[in-house]
């Protein structure tokens, strides 16, 4: 498009993200560096003067769902016409210079370890000066980090670290999102309160590795204050945190969660598996027996406590044998939620190269096997809230007016909803539950 837009209007810009919320805070930040450099903002890529596609590429089948986004947005009119298209994220962080020879319909790429730049590689792509007309000319780069609200919706995520040191023999996230490093409280806090004042009622704490946060600090701290921190300075915000490696789940975190009637008692603890050696091959540590210890010892400080896991099936040296102890692990029936996923075999990775690689429709097979164990297992845990008092927070209506909103034993985009005669979004309403049906509830 290339066009001038000094005196006339503000360049707009649309957004399609892909992937997990991790993703989502991305877009959220790139928005704010926009927003602050006098882009105007809007949601239909269609009407846009510039189109960023924030990708995914943790795994081959997010990598691909990518791209078809990618050839969508480039198939706009509006992009035909001329319209940049920036393609950001972890598809550029993970295939680098490769990835602009393949995708020629791109303007420009901007890896996760640039997306502060976005403002100068839009202004560039666009070809306009900054600062834009609308710049606001006294907030620093990092005052409105949140980007105010997004959506609608009355919950945002707000990362606390990126990168990640684990290395799991399968996983990529090292070498798109690089090593760990957590975000600085004041900028964490600054988040919150801007999605706060925005009157967003629930912020989702996230990160590779939340567990980990704070230990890298000159003076090291910990998430047990970071959320005891929050919680205290937002008494009116509900807090939840996602992605707590089983090492992150310490003493201190456990009574820090009991204390704070606004953090959900909410453990999301991706175990992957339960085999001593496929968690050894995977190079991750824990065993059954650990992970049924460390449940008994979250239970004990906080009785009320949601589980949820992720497991992976089908992971190279995984017998039938071994497949069907982790299902036997899912039948115990210990977690609310259990999300399930086949191996995906990743270039660049160690597992890819070990032997016993299992073929994709026993993965597939077996994947589905675990789902249909961890159906049946949850939804008696579901079913036992019948009769309970819950405060649930108000997210809206689906088209026929059915109004729903979650629990703070339900996940946003995870763990299905609650269902509502009245309240308005936004709104914290206390109701009894009625009745269940798998993971959705009916509160009266």
């Amino acid at each position: 498009m290339d066009a001038n837009f000094e005196g006339a209007r503000t360049p707009a810009v649309a957004f399609v993200t892909l992937g997990c919320a991790k993703n989502e805070a991305d877009t959220a930040r790139m928005r704010a560096r926009l927003a602050e450099a006098g882009f105007a903002l809007i949601d239909d890529p269609a009407r846009a003067d510039a189109v960023v596609v924030n990708t995914c590429s943790f795994i081959q089948s997010a990598t691909e769902e990518s791209i078809e986004a990618v050839f969508d947005a480039a198939g706009l009119p509006n992009v035909e016409a001329g319209a940049p298209l920036v393609v950001a994220g972890c598809m550029p962080a993970r295939y680098g210079d490769e990835l602009a020879d393949e995708l020629v319909e791109a303007r420009a790429f901007l890896p996760c370890s640039r997306e502060d730049d976005v403002a100068a590689v839009m202004a560039e792509a666009l070809g306009v000066e900054l600062p834009l007309p609308g710049a606001c000319a006294v907030c620093g780069p990092s005052d409105n980090a949140a980007g105010g609200p997004q959506t609608a919706l009355p919950y945002a995520y707000v990362k606390i670290s990126d990168g990640c040191d684990r290395f799991c023999s399968y996983c990529t996230i090292p070498f798109i999102r690089g090593r760990y490093r957590s975000f600085p409280l004041e900028r964490v806090r600054a988040e919150v309160a801007a999605h706060a004042v925005a009157g967003v009622r629930e912020v989702v704490l996230i990160a590779q590795d939340t567990g980990r946060w704070g230990e890298d600090f000159e003076e090291p701290s910990t998430l047990a204050e970071l959320v005891s921190t929050l919680a205290e300075e937002f008494p009116d915000v509900w807090l939840r945190v996602m992605y707590l490696q089983p090492e992150g789940v310490t003493d201190d975190y456990l009574e820090a969660v009991a204390a704070h009637g606004n953090v959900c008692p909410y453990f999301d603890i991706p175990l992957q598996h339960v085999d001593e050696g496929v968690l050894r091959a995977m190079n991750r540590t824990g065993s059954r027996a650990e992970f049924e210890e460390l449940i008994e010892r979250i239970l004990s400080r906080v009785p009320d406590a949601t589980l949820r896991t992720t497991l992976i099936a089908g992971f190279p040296g995984e017998t039938e044998e071994l497949f069907e102890e982790l299902v036997d692990f899912v039948e115990e029936g210990l977690f609310d939620y259990v999300g399930v996923f086949p191996y995906s075999r990743e270039e660049g990775t160690r597992a890819a190269r070990l032997d016993g690689q299992v073929d994709e429709d026993e993965k597939a097979e077996r994947a589905q096997r675990l789902r249909d164990a961890a159906d049946a297992a949850s939804a008696p845990r579901v079913a036992e809230r019948v009769g309970r008092e819950m405060d649930v927070l108000v997210e809206g209506a689906e088209e026929d007016g059915q109004l729903y909103g979650r629990a703070m034993c339900q996940a946003p985009e995870v763990d299905g909803v609650t269902y509502l005669a009245a309240g308005e979004p936004g709104e914290v309403v206390r109701v009894r539950i009625a009745d269940t049906l798998l993971y959705e509830m009916e509160g009266e």
